[in-house]
């Protein structure tokens, strides 16, 4: 598992493209690993990528979008196969959250269970964060997991809802796995104590 999430502040990575599918995020070629490690060089590889040469002017692609961890991204985003690739990719390329007006319900839960905040916002407030980079490309957002909300560049706080179990796993940086694991000594006392 990634680091714990917590709070941070990070610029965006405007993708406005709506229903952008696991395929997009991560390509087929890409799924006969296990390893997760390395999976950021596939992301969005047939968009960032033709014949080999990096695409100009494909957002990953631009040196300033390097090292911010928040996508803005379109509308249904990750829909199509059930890949737990792509969240895979998405945080080994650095992202710690992807903002968007909704989300594919499997590609929420893959992303819960990696490390991956997917953080929704009404449609007010999504376009009004494209518009502020239309403005300000350097604009940042402070995303507070412990408090569940959402700072906007102009300091407004939207709050965003997620279940609680998948909230403890990302605060404490663990997966449902390591969860169990951490309650290894409560597990053996229960045990003693019913044999």
């Amino acid at each position: 598992m990634p680091e714990p999430i917590k709070t941070f502040r990070s610029k965006l990575v405007p993708l406005a493209a709506p229903n952008v599918d696991t395929d997009q995020i991560i390509p087929a070629r890409y799924l006969k690993v296990t390893d997760k490690s390395q999976l950021g060089q596939g992301l969005f590889a047939d968009w960032r990528y033709r014949n080999g040469q990096p695409v100009e002017d494909f957002v990953l692609n631009q040196p300033e979008m390097r090292g911010r961890q928040v996508l803005l991204a379109g509308d249904n985003f990750g829909c199509g196969s059930s890949r737990e690739h792509a969240p895979w990719a998405l945080v080994d390329y650095g992202f710690r959250a992807i903002i968007s007006t909704s989300f594919a319900d499997i590609f929420r839960n893959n992303s819960l269970k990696n490390g991956l905040l997917p953080v929704v916002v009404g449609s007010e407030v999504h376009q009004a964060l494209f518009d502020t980079l239309s403005v300000d490309p350097e604009a940042e957002v402070v995303v507070d997991l412990q408090a569940q909300n959402l700072t906007l560049p102009d300091g407004q706080a939207v709050n965003f809802q997620i279940d609680p179990f998948a909230r403890t796993c990302l605060l404490q940086g663990v997966d449902e796995l390591g969860y169990l694991l951490n309650l290894d000594d409560r597990i053996t006392e229960f045990e003693k104590q019913y044999a």
